[in-house]
């Protein structure tokens, strides 16, 4: 399939000369081009126009997982026939192992895994593997380890009506593919044998696969919702690929096992040599440990540290990553797009991840608790990701000093992208002092007093803080001089982060306060004021780059403007004034001449939380959009029949089913309570 761009869209604005521009650096081979497109101006839609009319494979990094969930959403939208993909960390919590010498303070790995980010992750992968018009958005976690593409695919079975196989040699084939056995509901990566079928729920989909057997033929293969049970389709085969990406042969891992204990018994010298007698009982003893695990049952914790010679990878060569999923030409050189979207922050993400995971690395080995080899699980170094990434696109507001250099060294300019569709302008700037003199109440008051008139038009507050303490504090303070406000900071988890965010967009509540997340990639058209409070401040939230990207969260809306509480101007604060004032008037020539009455952007309000759901979560949605009408007419009517149906399910252990009910029941009652206030 070829990519196929749905939209009644047209380019508008700066868009159209943008777009001309990066396709013909494309097509004359830059491996770097910039697009300096300011907030609101569309590079979304000017990157979609690109990969259209490219027809290549394009990976889409982004710096944090909420910026990449909307950008996700907004490619689906723009490629609804196509595959676009969500590939971000897959832990919601993760405690990296450590070593404090200091204190001889030992933390072990702690990780608790999201599974559908699991399933969405082994979607993008399969989809790399098995058609071309794919969009991957990502986080920088796509420069972190991951199995060997090759032994990934070569694993991977079809299966299809009238193969011949016998129900066991299926179960082996399944264990051999890393998929687990239950006789309980079945989850991504497991099946279940009942009778002359045997289930299968693959990692990348919703829904089970039943293949039903005659004699030591597959007579069928129903494809079937695994919530509802409902039949999807009768299939004529489908494709199975492995349950996890690390695949390791059964000869690879003898041979891994007998490299690693050639690895043990060279740093057990080592230490003896160096009198480190702790150290070397203690590497034996985790080592020995881990080997045995893994002889037994082809695991251990932290097995990934042992990747390298599971991998058959030399002392420092790169671990493979999701890049090595794209496709490559001939040559080994890689023919895929990458769009590194607001550059500025993700650019120095990817080349920081390297020094940092090596630092806490060196200090385990130093001491005992991991093989050197254990450095080599590790994210890419910034050369080798250059490397393995060909023709880039950076897209930022305020591009950094890499992009610029690219721009000046490699005979492609700097595309700009100033002139909005829209025709909006960038806001109108106000200064302000932050302490309290005379009849001048100070920038908290004051703020209070202009949020007020602006919620009282039916229209959204933003106001940025330097700490989450403070963010914490300024929203409690202003619920309780009843403004209905929220904070987002980094402690508050990506799914609720993404939901306040759609929340505020549905005016749920009126004032989002908040820290750093607030700066890059927040499409928030319904904020007409943003505050930025303590903006004399030195320091990276305060810096020329930050505040320009705070003062385009107003750019979006008609109305919007921009206060800036300082005492003293800085030099970010000179920067980010001018550049500001010198956009605006660029954009209002262009409207005069044009004849052109600027427009807020109108966006439809999608919640990006929901291709994040669970499969349960979703299915107590779909059900709720099906029964609202009715409940509007009769909520105890519908709430008498809901507990009659979950008591039904009960009586049959249909537990499932049951508890869908419940938390569907519990979303009603939240309902009816609401509208009884």
């Amino acid at each position: 399939m070829k990519f196929e761009l749905a939209t009644d869209k047209t380019p508008a604005g700066d868009q159209p000369q943008a777009i001309e521009k990066l396709i013909a650096g494309l097509k004359a081979g830059a491996e770097h081009q910039t697009l300096l497109g300011v907030t609101g101006s569309g590079k979304t839609f000017t990157a979609a126009n690109v990969i259209a009319s490219v027809q290549k494979p394009t990976l889409v990094i982004a710096h944090n997982k909420t910026l990449a969930a909307q950008l996700a959403q907004e490619y689906r939208d723009f490629f609804p026939n196509n595959a676009v993909h969500y590939f971000v960390s897959y832990y919601d919590y993760y405690q990296p192992e450590a070593y404090m010498p200091v204190s001889d303070t030992y933390i072990e790995k702690e990780a608790q895994i999201n599974k559908e980010i699991d399933r969405l992750r082994h979607a993008s992968t399969q989809a790399l593997l098995t058609r071309k018009d794919v969009i991957i958005v990502a986080s920088v976690s796509c420069i972190y380890g991951l199995g060997s593409p090759i032994e990934y695919e070569k694993v991977h079975k079809k299966f299809e009506k009238g193969f011949k196989t016998n129900r066991a040699e299926l179960l082996r084939t399944l264990v051999s593919m890393y998929f687990e056995r239950t006789t309980a509901d079945l989850m991504p990566g497991h099946f279940r044998a009942v009778g002359n079928t045997v289930e299968i729920m693959p990692t990348n989909e919703k829904a089970i696969y039943r293949l039903s057997f005659d004699g030591d033929v597959v007579s069928s293969i129903t494809k079937i919702d695994a919530t509802t049970r409902a039949i999807i389709e009768e299939s004529e085969n489908f494709f199975l690929f492995p349950a996890k990406h690390f695949v390791t042969p059964e000869a690879e891992r003898a041979r891994a096992i007998e490299d690693i204990k050639l690895e043990l018994d060279e740093q057990l010298k080592k230490f003896k040599k160096e009198e480190k007698l702790l150290e070397t009982e203690r590497l034996k003893r985790r080592t020995d440990y881990d080997l045995a695990m893994i002889r037994e049952i082809g695991y251990c914790n932290g097995i990934e540290n042992y990747s390298r010679h599971f991998d058959g990878r030399q002392v420092d060569e790169p671990p493979y990553t999701l890049l090595d999923y794209f496709p490559h030409k001939a040559d080994g050189s890689a023919d895929f797009l990458t769009i590194i979207d607001e550059s500025h922050v993700t650019i120095p993400q990817i080349g920081g991840m390297y020094a940092g995971d090596r630092a806490r690395k060196d200090t385990l080995v130093d001491y005992g608790f991991r093989l050197p080899s254990a450095k080599d699980n590790r994210p890419l170094k910034f050369d080798e990701f250059e490397k393995r990434v060909g023709q880039r696109i950076y897209t930022s507001a305020t591009p950094g000093k890499y992009e610029f250099e690219k721009a000046e060294t490699t005979g492609f300019p700097m595309v700009e992208q100033i002139i909005r569709p829209t025709g909006l302008v960038d806001p109108e700037i106000d200064l302000r002092p932050i302490v309290e003199k005379g009849s001048y109440p100070g920038q908290v008051k004051d703020f209070i007093e202009e949020a007020e008139k602006i919620i009282k038009g039916g229209a959204r507050v933003l106001t940025t803080v330097l700490t989450k303490q403070m963010a914490e504090d300024l929203a409690e303070f202003l619920e309780g001089k009843g403004i209905k406000t929220k904070y987002i900071h980094s402690d508050v988890e990506t799914l609720e982060r993404i939901e306040i965010l759609t929340d505020f967009r549905k005016g749920v509540f009126d004032c989002l306060v908040g820290v750093n997340l607030l700066r890059e990639g927040l499409d928030l058209p319904e904020v007409e004021l943003v505050a930025i409070l303590d903006a004399d401040k030195t320091g990276f939230l305060r810096s020329e780059t930050a505040l320009i990207q705070t003062i385009g969260r107003a750019a979006r809306n008609v109305n919007g403007r921009v206060i800036l509480y300082a005492d003293e101007i800085t030099k970010a604060l000179e920067f980010a004034i001018g550049e500001t004032n010198r956009r605006r008037s660029i954009q209002l020539a262009y409207n005069k001449e044009h004849g052109i009455t600027p427009q807020t952007i109108k966006k439809e309000i999608k919640s990006i939380a929901d291709q994040l759901r669970t499969v349960h979560d979703e299915t107590v949605h779909t059900l709720l959009t099906v029964d609202m009408d009715l409940f509007k007419k009769n909520p105890k009517k519908v709430l008498k029949e809901k507990r009659q149906q979950m008591n039904e399910a009960v009586s049959l252990l249909d537990f499932e089913t049951a508890a869908i009910i419940r938390d569907e029941i519990k979303v009603l009652e939240e309902s009816a309570n609401r509208k009884k206030k």
